[in-house]
Parts: C-alpha cells; structure tokens; sequence
C-alpha cells in the first residue's frame, strides 16, 4: 500500500511537472507606463579597412563588371537600405589610428598606396576614402560616425580632416571638397576619440589617454551651420572599458565630472566580444550543444558590463548627461580554413543570430544609458551582415534579425513581464526565453521574442496589462540546427518564415520553434 502510494505520488509530481513545462509562458505588456525611446543608432554598422570589408565588401570601383554606382556595389546598397541601416562606423577599429586622412582624398590616381599592419600586411589603395565614405552614407541613408587617428596621429591633422568635411566657408580644405566633387559640407554625427587607445591605438595608461583626449575634443571643430547646437549637434565618444578593465572608464569620468569649459563629450565607448577564450577558436560550423550554450551563457554577461560601467557612470553621472556607445560587440569566432586569418572572416549560424538578438535585446533594456552600438563588422568581417565573394552576395542570419528588428528603431520600450523559465545543458543554465516589448514609431505595439532552447519548442501567452489581445501577426527565424549557415550554395538555408496567433478563449498564444527569434505585432 505505502509503495503504490509512493509511486502514485511520484507519476501525480511527474504529471505536474510536465504540465508545468507545457504550460506557455505569460508574457505581460504594460503600454501604460512607457519607458526611454530605444535610439535606433544601437542598431549600427561597422565599417573597418579589415580583409575584404571595404575593398570586395563596399568597394567594386567605378570600372568593375559587378554593378556599382560610383565604384559602391549596388546589391549591398540595396540589403543595407532594407535593413534601415542608422549610422557606420569608419575607418576602424585599430585600422583608425594609423589612418591619415589625406592619402584618401583626391584623384585616385594620385593617392598614395601604403600596408594595412593591423590586418593581413597587405596593401592599403586608400581607393575608399572619406568622399566615398560619404556618398556610401549617402546610398544607404545612414549618418556619419567618424574614428580619428589619436594614436599616430595628430591634433592638427584631426581638426584638418573635419574642416575639410564640414567647413562652409571658402578655405582651401573647403574648396579642396568642393574639387573633390562635394560643395556643400558633410554633416557628422558622431566622432570617435580614439579606439582602444588600452590596446592596438597604443597601449596608453587611462591618464595619458585622457589628457590626448581634451585636446581632439578641443580641437576638432564641427563647422556645419546645420549642427551648430542641440540634438543635431555632433556627438564627442572617449574610449571606455574593453569588457575587463574599468580603469579608462573611471578616468575618463573622473576627468568630466572635474571639466573645464573648453572641452567635452557626449558619450562613453564599450567594447565586448563573445570568444570563448583567447585567442579565438571556436569554431563557426561544426560545433555541438556544448559550444552553443557556452556562447550564448558569456553573451548574456553584456548585461552584467554595462549595468558595471552604468554603476561607474552613475557615480560621476547621477544625471545621465552621458551615454554609452557600445560601438564594438559580436561573435569572433576562428577564421574561416583557408582564408588568411588577419581578415577575420568567418561564417555566421543559427547561433549567431540568436547572439544577436540576446545583445540587441540588452542594449534595449539599457536605453536610457545605451544610445549607439555598432555590431562588428558589416560585410565580410566577424559577424557580419553580408558575405561577398566576386558578384555574389549572401544575407547572413544576423542580417535577418537585424531585419526583423526594424520596428523597434526609435520605439518607445515598455515594461514587460515574465517569467524566463530554464534551459540547461551540462554545467549551463540559461534563460529560456527572451523578450522586449515597445511601441513603435507607427503606434503600433511589438512584442520580439527568443527562444534559446535548440531542441525544444516554446509557448508564449502575449498579454496586455488591463487590455485582451485579439492578434499576433509577425515572422520568426530558425533553422534545422544550430549551425545552419547561408551560403552562396544555399542562400536561403536561413530565412524568415511567418508566424501568427489569433486569440481563442481570451488568450493568444505563439508556439516559438526551438532556436529561434521573432518580432510580431500585437493588435487589440
């Protein structure tokens, strides 16, 4: 009798648990109490002269049989214009400061051919310069965001570059421009002081970094009437913290907090790679459960680092005056076989796309301090949007999420509730699901979603606060495994399908494939 009681109440907690687990995850939207605008500038490109980025990534030139408009390739132009692509970051990463602008200017024939040292050793045409980089922009509709050189580089020749640009005014730079084929002055939205001035832009102590950077910040003058002041005012970025160290972050606030008039900034960089270990090797195709959740468990820590370097802000900062710029973040993986390595390209999975969903979902939850972020790189390069080889092109699954996330550009995030539930392999425990919730620009409201499990599928119960929902019309992104990649053999291999949900009893509920991402509309 006690053993088939036992054993009753042993299949009655296993009944339990099962209906526990199948039970959908109630997900609660509250449009009553709205929160920060989610800047759409987070969802940024980075442009670096790394490997095959610029040059067969962006740059045919005028004379290539693959279609161009001004030596740009068109296909690129138009995936990028899809995807609402906000602002790009140029010319680097570490590439930046040993760039000098003048060897890009002017008649290409004339420009000087050096080496690129940082990536590859191999020749650097400066064919793609800032009046290319320009008229890129221009195709894409995408603001400026500019790195200058404070490593080997100069006050002078910073302020220099930025009367080329941006001067009115009839000065030789100006009328320079102006030869070049630009009469008017360019407009620049941000300026990158320094990259990584800790490591490859030359290693220096928090404190020298800092006094170089009054003086760029000094000294480096946006002349464009157009953004004389307020918001279209031109925004100063100092380097912060490389994901390990605080030490720039706390001097550079220190140094603000204690500022003279003479200089300023505007927002504070951050920069975070998923590697699972130094060097990288982890490998992009091939790898197992493990690896998958490893990766996704070290890029859930970029909630951990910005909450640390807002924690270090809000010391100096209790105001919020200042933002992060987390203008360097991604997957770097092992470089593809056969490829040469100091290009860093590699393939980008199922995995991915879910990594960038899981980082894109962070920065929103962060919006009142994170307004920029770039994803490294564009094309090419680390976790990119968009793989070239000659005349073909392939949309990585990246790419794809980027695409989905277009109605949460500008949106007004709102707070929403619910319970994660678990996914465990081995040692790893993660969060299930994944969700934001916001209010678009086009006043609708949108509920992204992400189900980290690969094996299983989840159920989703969207709910408002005080409101039944009538619909859920949207698309998801999976795949048949975890490193299911695009490829120019099989480009659609990873693709957006649709998804939907009618409510039926007063409740709607969204059956999420396992290892997927999804942005729906909810309708009243």
């Amino acid at each position: 009798m006690i053993g088939g009681l036992r054993r009753l109440l042993a299949l009655a907690a296993a009944f339990a648990a099962t209906a526990a687990a199948a039970a959908p995850t109630l997900v609660t939207v509250d449009p009553a109490h709205p929160g920060p605008r989610i800047e759409r500038d987070i969802f940024g490109q980075f442009a670096e002269h790394l490997g095959t980025g610029i040059y067969g990534g962006v740059w045919v030139g005028r004379d290539s049989p693959i279609p161009n408009v001004r030596g740009i390739r068109s296909d690129l132009v138009a995936a990028l214009k899809a995807i609402r692509v906000p602002n790009v970051r140029w010319p680097g990463g570490c590439f930046a400061d040993e760039y000098h602008w003048q060897s890009g200017v002017g008649p290409a024939a004339k420009r000087p051919v050096g080496v690129n040292s940082n990536w590859g050793g191999v020749v650097e045409p400066n064919a793609f310069g800032t009046d290319e980089y320009m008229d890129f922009l221009g195709q894409i509709g995408a603001e400026a965001y500019l790195s200058v050189n404070l490593g080997t580089g100069t006050p002078r020749e910073a302020a220099e570059w930025f009367e080329y640009m941006t001067s009115p005014l009839a000065t030789t730079l100006a009328k320079a421009r102006a030869a070049n084929g630009h009469a008017a002055p360019y407009a620049v939205k941000y300026i990158g002081l320094g990259n990584e001035n800790w490591g490859c832009g030359g290693a220096m102590s928090p404190d020298h970094y800092v006094e170089q950077m009054k003086l760029y910040s000094r000294f480096t003058h946006n002349l464009n009437p157009a953004q004389a002041a307020g918001d279209k005012a031109m925004k100063r970025i100092a380097v912060g913290w490389d994901g390990q160290q605080s030490d720039y972050t706390e001097a550079v606030m220190k140094a603000w907090r204690d500022k003279t008039w003479s200089w300023d900034i505007e927002r504070v960089s951050l920069h975070n790679y998923t590697v699972g270990g130094w060097p990288p090797r982890r490998l992009a195709t091939g790898f197992d459960e493990g690896d998958y959740a490893g990766l996704l468990r070290e890029t859930l820590g970029m909630e951990g680092l910005l909450a640390r370097q807002s924690a270090i802000m809000d010391r100096y900062d209790p105001g919020k005056k200042l933002m992060i710029a987390v203008d360097e973040w991604g997957i770097w993986l092992a470089p593809t076989a056969g490829t040469n390595p100091g290009f860093l390209q590699q393939q980008n999975s199922m995995r991915d796309a879910i990594l960038a969903a899981l980082n894109l979902d962070v920065f929103m939850r962060h919006a009142d301090r994170v307004r920029l972020a770039n994803i490294a790189q564009m094309v090419n390069v680390l976790q990119a949007m968009i793989l070239t080889d000659g005349p073909k092109m392939v949309l990585t699954p990246t790419y794809h999420v980027y695409r989905l996330y277009r109605p949460l550009q500008d949106a007004t995030r709102l707070p929403v509730r619910f319970d994660p539930g678990t996914y465990r392999h081995g040692d790893v425990t993660l969060p299930r699901v994944d969700a934001v919730a916001a209010r678009g620009t086009d006043g609708r409201l949108w509920l992204a979603l992400v189900n980290l499990d690969p094996n299983q599928p989840a159920e989703v119960e969207p709910a408002l606060a005080g409101a039944p929902l009538r619909s859920a019309v949207g698309e998801v992104l999976t795949a048949a495994r975890i490193d299911s990649v695009n490829s120019f053999a099989d480009p659609k291999a990873v693709a957006p399908q649709p998804i939907a949900a009618q409510a039926s009893g007063g409740r709607l509920v969204l059956r999420l494939p396992p290892k997927s991402v999804a942005v729906v509309a909810l309708e009243r």
